[in-house]
């Protein structure tokens, strides 16, 4: 079971390191080793988290005028943090990752934290730039 959960955790790695490579360019023509692979996944949630920080601020900024829907996005994103992490700890719930996983572990969970986070931001995008004409998008 372990094994069969390490190799797929690894296949969807694999899946978002491709997107990152095409992403990316550079990492694309430098990637050797795991190391390099790790920096790519590493890089690639930076530029993740720095979109999520953007909108994030963008919707806030969108609703300084509004203490309670600002309360509430507030709210909002801290219970998403909380479920990115939670997340995490259920896709690689060993004590000691790095002896668990081995050294894919740090690009794994990059992979994955990236992931999230895009899905975050897109979100808040929806939130910021509510489709005109759609009742439940606000």
């Amino acid at each position: 079971m372990k094994v069969s959960l390490l190799f797929f955790l690894c296949l969807l790695c694999t899946t978002g390191v491709s997107q990152e490579k095409s992403d990316t360019g550079a990492c694309e023509q430098t990637v050797q080793t795991q190391a390099d692979l790790t920096k790519c996944s590493s890089d690639r949630l930076a530029r993740e988290d720095t979109k999520l920080d953007r909108v994030y601020q963008e919707l806030l900024a969108k609703t300084k005028n509004d203490p309670v829907a600002t309360k509430k996005i507030r709210s909002a994103q801290r219970a998403w943090v909380a479920f990115r992490d939670a997340q995490l700890e259920a896709l690689f719930p060993a004590d000691n990752k790095q002896a668990q996983y081995g050294s894919t572990y740090p690009m794994c969970a990059a992979v994955v934290r990236a992931q999230l986070t895009a899905e975050r931001t897109k979100m808040l995008q929806n939130m910021l730039h509510p489709v005109e004409g759609d009742a439940c998008s606000q």
